[in-house]
């Protein structure tokens, strides 16, 4: 849903002009360093990027989700670093709070996340629990006024740089599923919570992950969220559910963005005489990859309007994700191969970009999980 045409314009192509103009031009640098530069940071904040999708009484832009995807739709032509910087902010770190929050937490955080002031991260998965998210086994136990956390969280987006942790922890150990799964808002500097070092990744250098180490975290019963034990879980699938569709943009804004270089390189590049664009091989994987990137553009689209609607999204949001990710991959080796060597080479941005959209397959749920979703959701719907 589109609250005002004009104004999403004007958003949309203040987003795209910086995307052009500041991130596409320091997207080595960021590859080189494994750091966002502070000064890009700072325009991120004057520009309110950290608070898109948090609500404007809480100092947020509360884009809608239509809105949303279009807006990660050009986030996403550029290293992915960036759009992970301010992602979590704006899904994972704080739609839990935002959704099943008291009043006094939604106040206190929210108007710090959309400032920027401080970044979030989420987390959930757990050396044994990943997929199977409710096999976590971080615990918390009720002492007086305070819970006590220990355990450890793998994999955690933004870790190092965070300032707060939506933290998914068993507060009743009696009950082995998802029941018994409560959420906490944890505060970095809280004696004990401790982090591993960064993880060496494949590719989306500047995007950082880590482990979070909880030993006797003492955290406030205030920090419960919601104030209620036993929704952790639940508030977990909320927010995996709005983020599977942001992914699924994300990742359609980069198959664009690697077409169109594919298809300047190919315009550029001449063998026996002339463009390989001329040759109908090369024309082949250009239109294959226009056609699937417009397919996935529809179906994020539409997931999103529904969405927007107040409608159960669950199967859709995975269908979306699941061919968005897949079409991104499929997107990337046609364009490496575009480029012959040249694709394989780092001169060129394809083969960064082939590494680094390779991560949009495993988070917010594989490919896999996504398959089981969709398949669980309709044998459900049938035997209603």
């Amino acid at each position: 849903m589109i609250r005002d045409s004009e104004t999403l314009t004007i958003l949309l192509d203040s987003i795209r002009q910086f995307v052009d103009e500041v991130l596409i031009p320091r997207e080595q640098e960021v590859a080189e360093t494994d750091a966002i530069p502070q000064d890009v940071a700072a325009q991120m904040r004057g520009m309110g990027l950290f608070g898109l999708t948090i609500p404007e009484e809480y100092g947020g832009l509360g884009v809608t989700m239509e809105e949303e995807v279009r807006i990660a739709f050009e986030l996403g032509r550029t290293s992915p670093a960036f759009r992970s910087y301010i992602g979590t902010n704006n899904g994972i770190g704080s739609i839990g709070i935002l959704l099943d929050g008291t009043p006094a937490q939604r106040q206190h955080f929210l108007p710090k996340l959309a400032s920027g002031e401080i970044l979030s991260s989420f987390c959930l998965t757990e050396p044994d629990a990943g997929s199977d998210a409710a096999a976590l086994k971080t615990t918390a136990v009720r002492d007086g006024d305070d819970y006590i956390l220990n355990g450890t969280k793998r994999f955690i987006t933004n870790a190092p740089e965070a300032g707060i942790y939506t933290v998914m922890a068993r507060t009743d150990t009696q009950i082995k599923g998802a029941g018994g799964i409560s959420a906490f808002i944890v505060e970095r500097n809280t004696p004990g919570l401790s982090l591993g070092k960064n993880d060496h990744k494949m590719g989306q250098r500047g995007a950082h992950t880590s482990d979070v180490i909880f030993d006797n975290v003492r955290v406030p019963a205030s920090q419960l969220i919601g104030g209620i034990e036993g929704i952790g879980f639940k508030t977990a699938m909320k927010v995996l559910d709005k983020g599977r569709l942001h992914i699924a943009a994300i990742s359609i804004g980069a198959a664009d963005r690697m077409l169109e270089d594919a298809l300047r390189y190919s315009l550029e590049r001449k063998q026996f005489g002339k463009p390989i664009a001329e040759f109908q091989l090369i024309q082949a994987m250009l239109a294959d990859s226009k056609a699937e990137i417009y397919a996935a553009r529809c179906m994020v689209l539409d997931a999103a309007r529904m969405r927007d609607e107040g409608r159960n999204v669950s199967t859709e949001a995975s269908c979306a994700k699941m061919f968005s990710t897949e079409m991104c991959g499929r997107v990337a080796d046609r364009c490496v191969q575009i480029h012959g060597g040249a694709g394989y080479v780092s001169e060129y941005a394809i083969e960064r970009f082939y590494r680094d959209v390779r991560l949009f397959r495993l988070y917010e749920g594989t490919t896999q999980i996504q398959q089981i979703v969709i398949a669980r959701n309709m044998i459900r719907e049938t035997q209603q």
